[in-house]
């Protein structure tokens, strides 16, 4: 027998002679030959022993394979007797592939080039892309894409032609192989250490690799030499006869022996609970008093001896007790208790996997296992093989360092099996595929739960994800989630999903696992130190894990038949709703200052019931739960809404700028059908369902703006600042307009959606074709099948939108081609609600108007500035109708009548924006009136005792004529309506007839006015009466108090009761504000008086674009159309004030010129009064700048006025954004550049041109520049006269002097040292050195190295700033003895060491390490103070030189380059000043004094 050193004609000799053999009679003993040789050959010793054993063994292995054959002709040989009809090309990442919709029955469907090229796809949907985790080609695979698809290769069913195999040609590959994949696992299993601290040494796993690859890339030939190969390598993979035998064998080998014993190591700790864990957390279970089933369980499951490392499985913190428990619970139920358990494998497949997971997805091995896909039985058994070791997959994927790389691989490898719907349908139904992965993602998450500070911090119950995790910060779940959503693509997988009720309950309990994650509490004192970044992670986990799914299953419930699907989703995801709302301890009351914006279980609810009205024709009060349980609904995503406005009005404003980054991502294309829409949704369901003046009481009393909701001119806000009132009503009004106006859910078509959202962002802006198509809403799941089709999409885009040619610019560059809104999209499809709904910037709403104007004034059809315009709605869905009592409800129209009284009064904190949608909504309540109205309202309204007083019944139409006469207030004591005497009667009734039916009593009067006061008392009152109604028990539920923070202003003492006169209704308040808005007395005159014609066509089109007064003026006529007693009334006030003569002489075309001339004359009276007022402002500045030559009397008396009238200075803080002056304690500082500077140096008293040196005796330098002469005159001065005294009769600065320069940023210095810190914290790659104190500002990113201490202002030091006076000799020399008694000292407020002197000192420090040593030591004696002296007087006089040259060589007028320079002269000299004070001088002729003086002396001499 040849031994394994044989030369290869040996080898092909022996391979001949045993092929032989075989096939002869002593087959058997051949048989044994040859399993000997090949122990010998490809021993693990051999293998490892370098490239040429390794090259040696595959060299044996070829010349057996092919039987002594030459290795090319035996792969020609097996390749003739390829039946496959499959492409199964594998590639890697970043390879170029073709995707074809068209042809694609799965959305993963993918072909390589060749494929693509020779299939028929002319005009398909399809389109080139690069791989991001690695493929494989489709092509010829019936069940991921239409045949009409495939390539002319793989068309042909060869099947039937191709003659069976000869038994000798692969007589010798069935013999060898099994040896051969042993050894290779032997290989595997000897490499592998398991390592102390669980993370295996990357550079063992990458040697063991790099042995191996040979091996591996032979048995990846092998794959291609066809279908003939792949099914010898798929029984010898599957058998498990093979693996048996060989595996028996180790007790024989030393060697073999201890790799099995690794092997048996490498097992431990692969199924999904440790013994350890599960004794553990049955204890726990039993502790916690719940079921003690799931003890019982598991504890059966412990038979598993051993010990693994489970790091991964400890608590983070002992609060996650709450998370184990779900564990035990949850597992217990798992119908394939095989994941539970270690791994058993009966086949090398198995085995090989498992090392392919134990190495981490070595890319060869992956695309061998990959390669061999084509083998339909190898196929099956690969797929249920890798849902065998899902979790174990898990578990390593969890601990891995390189998690994006093997993340891709293992993509690579599941999107192959699970795109198959047929084998994903088989693989669940054999494995429990959905199951095991419901019950991974739950395991996987668990291990980063953290207890959850939603709502009652203290005793919560519930558990969120810990967004911080390295598990969701790098989304290294994103495999397992993307596998899940492609199985519950298909439809089969997803009804079996959907059919059974214990996995429904575990998917909501992972999904609870993510509602209220990432919970952000407002900070009310201090900026936060450290801006967390951990939303990114938060809303890419909703989206991905809780959405995409969410997608994936709404897909297949479109039909009536699947009514059933939806009832099972919204019970259980009700049921894990009540679940979280008993957890977390919520009754009613949102806590204060709390937002997450993260609510799946809602939006689940809210997606599956809008699915079961719009496909499935369900009875939504069928599946709609109680009133209590809307109620509690509804305030998560309320709090929402009132949330993103408190974040735009900046009262989030110490949180950072990720609280804005949040609001923004929730509205964000990518995001907002998933986020604000099924929230919009939800919260209109719940308005349609619930009383509406509960919810109209809610809104306000969440947006904080229900104090302001007085007639008074007065009133105290007890939860709101009064700066953030205005923005804060804006909100409110704004999101019920949004909430009564959107259709999205409601009644719209596919189409329509896409029409509104297409025209939406057309208006915003101009946009490209890909930037249209990435900005419209789409469904997020790209495999849920929901993808809008492109050929919809391209006959909206052509009827909405015109496209602009691409053009070439000056520069060379070409302008993109962009699509613009068509004419009669601006003239009839503009929607501000949906474009306020979209917007991720409040700039684009702006935006927005800017263009409908501009479209406009070109048109001609408004010429002045207009309102948004009113757009009439899509007809609700017949579910929905109970939306439009919002409409019609007292609180409301309350509401509505104290805000246009108050708009009208003039009263504070309201807005042109306030008034639109006040308009708005009065114009939706008319579009969407009862058909008629009826006399019942009136007594149905004698049952609501809070509002009898206020309107008679609930129909806008009719409360609109409603007169009221006086209203109760509770106002502070200084308020003027305090001194006004109540009248002798109070009635609420004016123009009606029956006065005295209605009239009651005063005490119905008095509770009624002051109604829209007590809206919170009301609104809880409500709650208790409708939780009494549905639960007897609910009482003891029920807070019996009420948050201080909410309590009605009643409750506050300095507030006392005033009657107010009104004598107004809606229609007269319109009336006077079209009166208002005109700036006309009488300007409104009922059209209908002179063409009847209006109110039988109201839909005139000079009424649909215009500005305030056209928008009262369309209500106005709908009022009158939809009621004569309004009509009637509209006259008769009209009349009151309008003179009876009607201005019909005057024709209309004389009216437009009239109109236009007055609008010419006001503009030039305001644009003359704003020229005086900038010229008297400037007239008084320059005064001030100027005046530098008035008397000592005069300076005495305007020092004296100004202290009067000091004003601190006022600076912006640009990192944290609060406004405040700069202190002692908390000093501001202005953000500089200091550099060291020469150009003072250069300066040249010769007026002759500068040539370039061309010899080398020459200089471009002479010597008759300004610095060489100053530097000849200290030489000379020292040489003569004594040093200190030298030092204070010079400036030095000329060359290396210290420049600081501003860009006028401030910033807090205690929130400009925690910004360099995060700097420094920041891995990013930055262009500056931290380490030296570099930065760019924060806000305008502007290059600058410190930070200037601004002086606090009202504590400015007036000693100084004194003129020489005339004074004898004998004073002065007096003078000077008290003044170095002094020297030394520093004031009070500087010697008690305050945070601005140590800043101070610091940014001194600063300015004299930014020039060199040589700039700063002139003096004779080292360390001598004179030093010190001179180099900060001459900083002074550098920065003073250097102004003056940027100005132009005047201080005071500035020259052209000032407009783009600040200056920072006085911060810089208040900080040198402070250290001048340290150093004695020779004479009262300080040179500091004469450079700060703002009064010259005449005798003094200039140093220039």
């Amino acid at each position: 027998m040849a031994g394994t050193g044989a030369s290869g004609q040996d080898k092909q000799e022996t391979a001949k002679r045993l092929k032989t053999e075989l096939g002869g009679e002593s087959g058997t003993a051949a048989a044994g030959h040859l399993r000997a040789l090949l122990e010998r050959v490809l021993a693990p010793a051999a293998g490892t022993g370098g490239g040429e054993a390794a090259a040696e063994a595959l060299e044996w292995c070829r010349c057996l394979l092919s039987g002594g054959e030459p290795w090319d002709s035996f792969v020609q040989a097996v390749r003739a007797y390829d039946p496959a009809t499959l492409c199964g090309l594998v590639w890697t990442a970043n390879f170029v592939a073709y995707r074809c919709r068209t042809c694609g029955i799965s959305p993963c469907m993918s072909l390589c080039a060749e494929c693509f090229h020779q299939g028929e796809h002319a005009g398909h949907d399809y389109n080139m892309f690069r791989s991001q985790a690695g493929g494989a080609c489709d092509c010829g695979d019936s069940n991921v894409m239409r045949e009409a698809g495939f390539c002319k290769r793989h068309r042909i069913k060869s099947n039937s032609n191709v003659p069976c195999v000869p038994k000798d040609l692969l007589m010798m590959s069935e013999l060898v192989l099994p040896q051969f994949i042993f050894s290779l696992i032997q290989h595997l299993r000897e490499g592998y250490n398991e390592p102390a601290l669980d993370l295996p040494s990357e550079k063992d796993l990458h040697k063991i690799l790099q042995v191996l690859e040979p091996h591996v890339s032979f048995l990846e030939d092998l794959t291609k030499m066809g279908g003939a190969m792949r099914s010898v390598l798929t029984q010898v993979l599957t058998s498990q006869q093979f693996y048996k035998d060989l595996s028996s064998g180790v007790g024989e080998n030393a060697c073999a022996k201890k790799s099995h014993e690794k092997y048996l190591i490498a097992l431990k700790g692969s199924g999904l609970a440790f013994p350890e864990d599960k004794i553990a957390c049955g204890m726990q279970e039993q502790g916690a008093g719940t079921s003690t089933l799931a003890v019982q369980g598991l504890a059966g499951a412990t038979a598993t001896s051993g010990q693994g490392d489970s790091s991964d499985e400890e608590d983070q913190d002992g609060s996650q007790g709450v998370g184990k428990r779900k564990r035990v619970k949850l597992s217990s139920t798992t119908k394939d208790q095989s994941i539970m358990d270690v791994l058993k494998h009966k086949c090398f497949l198995e085995e090989l996997l498992f090392w392919t997971i134990k190495y981490e997805f070595p890319q060869k091995m992956v695309t061998f296992l990959l390669n061999m896909l084509p083998d339909q039985d190898y196929k099956i058994a690969f797929t249920k093989t890798f849902v065998q070791h899902y979790a174990f997959i898990m578990k390593t994927l969890k601990k891995s360092h390189e998690s994006d790389t093997m993340s891709n691989r293992i993509v690579h490898i599941s999107v192959q099996l699970f795109s198959n719907e047929e084998l994903a349908r088989q693989v669940t139904e054999e494995c429990q595929l959905l199951d095991i992965m419901v019950t991974v993602l739950l395991y996987m998450m668990e291990s980063c739960l953290i207890k959850s500070e939603l709502q009652d911090e203290e005793n919560s119950l519930h558990v969120v994800v810990n967004c911080g995790e390295a598990l969701l910060k790098n989304n290294t779940y994103w495999p397992l989630v993307s596998d899940f959503i492609n199985i519950l693509s298909h439809q089969s997988v997803a009804k079996k999903f959907l059919e059974d009720h214990g996995l429904l309950v575990t998917w909501m309990n992972f999904v609870s696992f993510f509602q209220g994650m990432n919970l952000n509490k407002r900070e009310l004192n201090e900026h936060v130190e450290f801006e967390s970044q951990t939303y990114y992670a938060a809303f890419a986990a909703e989206l991905e894990a809780c959405a995409q799914p969410m997608w994936g299953l709404l897909s297949h419930c479109k039909v009536r038949e699947t009514q059933e699907y939806t009832r099972n989703v919204v019970r259980y995801c009700l049921e894990a709703l009540q679940d979280w709302f008993d957890a977390i301890n919520f009754v009613d009351e949102p806590a204060p200052n709390q937002v997450t914006f993260h609510l799946p279980l809602h939006r689940y609810f809210a997606m599956f019931l809008s699915k079961a009205v719009k496909c499935q024709e369900l009875d939504l009060d069928t599946i709609l739960p109680d009133q209590e349980m809307l109620m509690k609904l509804m305030i998560h995503p309320l709090q929402i809404q009132a949330s993103l406005s408190e974040i735009h009005s900046n009262m989030w404003v110490r949180n950072g700028l990720q609280i804005k980054g949040q609001a923004m991502t929730y509205v964000q294309s990518h995001f907002c059908n998933s986020m604000i829409d099924p929230d919009i949704y939800l919260l209109q369901v719940c308005a349609s369902r619930l009383d509406p003046d509960y919810f109209i009481s809610s809104v306000f009393e969440r947006f904080k703006v229900v104090d302001l909701l007085t007639m008074a001119s007065q009133h105290q806000n007890t939860v709101l600042d009064s700066e953030h009132e205005r923005s804060m009503l804006e909100g409110a009004l704004t999101f019920l307009v949004l909430l009564l106006s959107l259709r999205l859910h409601l009644g719209m078509t596919d189409d329509e959606i896409l029409r509104a959202e297409m025209v939406a962002q057309l208006c915003m802006n101009d946009r490209t074709h890909s930037s249209l198509l990435d900005l419209i809403p789409e469904n997020p799941n790209p495999k849920s099948g929901i993808i809008p089709g492109s050929l919809s999409f391209e006959s909206v885009l052509s009827a909405v939108a015109d496209f602009k040619a691409p053009v070439f610019e000056p520069g060379g560059s070409m302008q993109q081609g962009m699509y613009t809104p068509k004419g009669e999209v601006w003239d009839k499809e503009f929607d501000p609600v949906m474009v306020i709904l979209r917007t991720v910037y409040r700039r684009d709403v702006q935006s927005a108007m800017d263009r409908y104007t501009a479209f406009l004034k070109q048109s001609g059809k408004f010429p002045g500035n207009p309102w948004p315009p009113y757009k009439k709605r899509t007809p609700l869905h017949p579910s929905y109708k109970g939306l439009i009592k919002l409409l019609h409800c007292k609180t409301l129209h309350i509401v509505l009548f104290t805000l246009l009284y108050k708009i009208l009064m003039d009263h504070q904190n309201l807005s042109e924006h306030v008034l639109c949608m006040v308009l708005y909504l009065i114009e939706l309540g008319l579009e969407n009136s009862p058909e008629q109205e009826s006399d019942e309202e009136e007594s149905a309204g004698g049952q609501e005792r809070c509002h009898d007083s206020w309107f008679p019944g609930s129909n806008l139409v009719s409360n609109m004529r409603h007169f009221i006469n006086y209203v109760r207030v509770r106002v502070p004591e200084t308020a003027p309506e305090v001194k006004r005497e109540p009248p002798a009667s109070t009635s609420s009734d004016g123009l009606a007839s029956s006065q005295s039916s209605r009239r009651k009593s005063l005490q119905r009067e008095n509770s009624g006015t002051a109604q829209v006061f007590s809206l919170v008392a009301e609104r809880r009152k409500k709650f208790q009466e409708i939780i009494n109604r549905n639960t007897s028990e609910a009482n003891q539920v029920v807070r019996p108090k009420t948050s201080m923070k909410w309590s009605a202003p009643g409750a506050t003492p300095q507030l006392t009761t005033a009657i107010l006169e009104v004598k107004e209704s809606i229609l007269s308040l319109l009336i006077k504000l079209h009166h208002k808005l005109s700036g006309k007395q009488n300007s409104y005159y009922p059209p209908w008086l002179d063409d009847v014609d209006v109110l039988i066509h109201p839909e005139i089109p000079r009424y649909s674009h215009g500005d305030g007064m056209t928008a009262v003026e369309r209500i106005l006529l709908k009022a009158a159309v939809q009621s004569r007693l309004n009509k009637r009334i509209i006259e008769e006030i009209c009349r009151k004030v309008t003179p009876p003569v009607p201005p019909k002489k005057i024709s209309s075309a004389e009216k437009k010129t009239l109109d236009k001339e007055e609008r010419r004359q006001k503009a030039r009276e305001r644009q003359q009064k704003l020229l005086a007022e900038f010229a008297s402002r400037q007239k008084s500045f320059m005064e001030t700048a100027m005046d530098v030559e008035s008397p000592e009397a005069d300076i005495a008396m305007e020092v004296a006025t100004s202290e009067q009238h000091v004003s601190e200075a006022i600076y912006d803080c640009v990192i944290c954004g609060q406004s405040g002056p700069s202190t002692e304690d908390r000093p501001t500082g202005l953000v500089v550049l200091l550099q060291a500077s020469s150009v003072l140096g250069q300066c040249r008293n010769s007026t002759e041109p500068k040539r370039l040196p061309t010899t080398e005796e020459e200089q471009i330098y002479p010597w008759d520049t300004c610095a060489a002469l100053h530097d000849v005159r200290l030489t000379t001065l020292q040489r003569y006269f004594r040093d200190s005294s030298c030092l204070q009769a010079v400036s030095i600065g000329w060359e290396g002097g210290v420049y600081v320069q501003t860009c006028g940023h401030t910033l807090h210095i205690d929130c400009h040292k925690s910004y360099m810190e995060s700097l420094r914290n920041d891995q990013v790659l930055q262009g500056f050195s931290v380490d030296k104190g570099e930065f760019t500002c924060p806000l305008c990113r502007q290059f600058a190295n410190s930070v200037l201490p601004c002086y606090p202002g009202n504590n400015v030091e007036r000693s100084l700033w004194q003129s020489h006076s005339n004074k004898c000799m004998q004073d002065l020399v007096q003078e000077v003895e008290d003044l170095q008694e002094q020297l030394g000292t520093f004031p009070v407020s500087i010697s008690s060491e305050t945070n601005l002197s140590k800043e101070m000192e610091s940014v001194m420090k600063d300015i004299k390490s930014t020039t060199q040593k040589k700039y700063t030591d002139y003096s004779k004696t080292l360390g001598s103070p004179d030093n010190d002296f001179l180099f900060m007087y001459s900083v002074a006089r550098t920065n003073l030189e250097l102004e003056l040259v940027h100005r132009g060589g005047n201080l005071c007028s500035g020259g052209a380059s000032t407009a783009g320079k600040r200056s920072c002269l006085n911060q810089l000299f208040h900080v040198l000043a402070m250290h001048m004070r340290l150093y004695s001088i020779d004479s009262a002729y300080n040179p500091w004094r004469k450079l700060t003086q703002p009064i010259q002396d005449k005798n003094s001499e200039q140093d220039k």
